[in-house]
């Protein structure tokens, strides 16, 4: 009778000291839902070949990044484009206030440009090529290109590119797509604007040529974003969101100083180009992270007297 009270006082101090059934069932994993939008898709070529297109990662889907319909208190009228490079997003303007604005990537070339201009070009799967000028300094960059690149995935400018004119001048100046998606948000593109090849298609589908596009100056995007701040991991957000420091001086003067436009070279989390390809930009961040980029500060080793030329955007369709 004794021994079986024993077994019984052991069996429940086992009980007592081992964990529930509650805590030691796993708990599971909720996979992360990308956006319909941002999942992947076939896409038609350039010469009718289908094109797949990766899903974007999550990871690379944050609040300011994914394309979405806000309010917008601008006085632009609906259909116009507005590129704000300092606040890193793109303004597709629609009736009622609003407008869908996108992430985008911003390089250099995306500061030395600001005011009005006009979609003239539109490419679907551009190609592209280097400009002599490129070839002529850097030969053992671009070089391997002189042929020139078709259109597709291995292609810098992504699956669509709009092009930039004032009257019957080219700018220079492009949006387009991207090889690099964890480059959106950030400013790592040596070119000018970039967006989700997602995205990109889907501005490209609703605007005409001729469509207007006005690209904020810093002052511009001061005035209507507000003071923006760089995060660690190389976005930006609204200086008044970013947590207070201990210091309420610092604090008072981030707010009031225009944003730092940095250009660092973060490392992407996925390869920012197909295994096998060389991408000719990777190292054309060159400008030091605490250095505040002043558009007309910036030059370009590939700068003529002729006026700026871009490695990228400035580059001649090979077809």
């Amino acid at each position: 009778m004794r021994l079986a009270s024993l077994f019984a006082a052991l069996a429940l101090g086992l009980a007592a000291c081992g964990p529930s059934q509650e805590t030691t069932t796993p708990t599971a994993q909720q996979p992360v839902e990308i956006p319909e939008i941002y999942k992947a898709r076939t896409d038609r070529g350039p010469d009718g070949e289908p094109i797949p297109i990766a899903a974007v990662r999550a990871a690379y889907l944050n609040d300011r990044n994914t394309r979405q319909l806000v309010s917008y208190n601008g006085t632009e009228a609906p259909g116009t484009i507005v590129v704000d490079p300092y606040a890193r997003v793109l303004y597709h303007v629609q009736p009622g206030g609003q407008a869908m604005r996108y992430g985008v990537a911003v390089g250099r070339a995306g500061l030395t440009f600001e005011g009005r201009a006009t979609i003239a070009r539109k490419a679907a799967w551009p190609s592209w090529r280097p400009t002599d000028n490129m070839l002529r300094t850097e030969p053992q960059l671009y070089g391997q290109f002189a042929g020139g690149l078709p259109g597709g995935m291995q292609n810098p400018l992504g699956s669509r590119a709009l092009y930039l004119y004032q009257g019957s001048v080219d700018t220079y100046y492009r949006i387009h797509g991207t090889l690099d998606p964890s480059s959106i948000g950030k400013a790592t593109s040596a070119g000018c604007i970039r967006m989700f090849n997602q995205d990109v298609i889907d501005l490209f589908e609703q605007i005409p040529t001729g469509t207007e596009v006005i690209v904020r100056s810093q002052a511009e995007s001061v005035a209507m974003e507000g003071p923006m701040q760089e995060t660690p991991e190389g976005y930006v957000v609204p200086a008044a969101a970013v947590q207070p420091t201990a210091d309420p001086a610092a604090t008072a003067q981030v707010a009031s100083a225009p944003m730092q436009t940095a250009m660092v070279a973060s490392a992407p989390v996925e390869p920012a180009v197909p295994t096998g390809f060389t991408d000719p930009y990777a190292a054309m961040t060159a400008v030091p992270a605490a250095t505040s980029v002043q558009p007309s500060l910036v030059s370009d080793p590939f700068a003529t007297d002729a006026g700026f030329v871009s490695p990228v955007e400035s580059a001649v369709p090979s077809r």
